[in-house]
């Protein structure tokens, strides 16, 4: 049994960052969850109660998304978010834990295992993105532009929500309202777009196959059959150069895994942590 989902608001490493924190008092084991580009905690709305009797759960949205203030003083990059959510997991103290990312959290993962490698036993990259470069620098410099938000803006309302979503899941017929509504709402505030802006300016360069090379977590490796974001190969290249993997594709599904197939995601982490307790 697990108490009640507990939504809370506190200041870390200089910023306010929301997660939630779902605490199994029977669980040995935690896990960490880190949502993926342009997302939030709520895109893993339907693994959380098929593991939350097995596991404590902690969700996290990491700066700039969801409901984590947007700060103007904050530094966006891979490691210092890493840093930011290593020193939140000290503070609940936390054990055992396994730290799970999808897409673009998936290499924030990665950052956090590699330079804080005492924090995680284990990782599960779900459809996790990889060896993509930081963005040019004229990007970078677009950035500053007084109305650089403006700019992120329009360019996300290309497509809107419901476009993005129909690239990412494979089963198109599974969008509906409260989807829609759910991946909506981070948008609704114009702080996203500054924090987005600044997020382009300070994101480094994904790790190179040297990096990877040196990472020694054991590492549970998810990917969508169709996916149309993160193509299959790149988890291939993941599993070629983390030292410790696995890597399972799942069937009929694109990128959004936790939400198109939750049972068949939730039972390859129980499996891979159960095989990886038993060592």
């Amino acid at each position: 049994m697990t108490e009640d989902r507990l939504p809370i608001e506190k200041q870390i490493n200089g910023i306010k960052l929301y997660y939630e924190w779902l605490p199994n008092l029977h669980a040995e084991k935690t896990i960490v969850f880190l949502h993926g580009f342009l997302s939030s905690s709520f895109s893993f709305r339907k693994l959380v109660p098929l593991l939350q009797e097995q596991y404590s759960l902690l969700l996290i949205d990491w700066p700039p998304f969801g409901k984590t203030e947007k700060s103007k003083k904050y530094h966006y990059s891979y490691r210092n978010i890493s840093y930011t959510i290593a020193a939140l997991i000290k503070q609940l103290s936390a054990t055992n834990i396994t730290v799970a990312g999808h897409s673009m959290g998936g290499q924030l993962a990665l950052h956090l295992i590699k330079h804080h490698p005492e924090i995680a036993e284990n990782a599960v990259l779900i459809s996790a993105s990889g060896y993509i470069p930081q963005a040019k620098k004229r990007l970078i410099a677009a950035s500053y532009l007084p109305f650089a938000d403006q700019l992120v803006k329009k360019w996300l309302e290309k497509t809107g929500v419901e476009g993005n979503l129909r690239k990412v899941v494979f089963d198109q017929a599974m969008i509906e309202d409260e989807m829609i509504l759910g991946y909506e709402e981070p948008f609704l505030k114009r702080d996203i777009f500054t924090g987005l802006a600044r997020f382009l300016r300070h994101r480094e360069g994904d790790f190179t196959s040297q990096e990877l090379q040196t990472i020694l977590t054991p590492c549970l490796l998810i990917y969508g059959e169709h996916d149309r974001i993160v193509p299959l190969s790149t988890g291939r290249r993941l599993a070629d150069d983390l030292p410790i993997s696995v890597l399972k594709v799942i069937p009929r599904a694109g990128h959004l895994v936790p939400e198109e197939k939750p049972e068949e995601t939730a039972r390859l982490i129980q499996d891979f942590l159960q095989t990886n307790s038993n060592k």
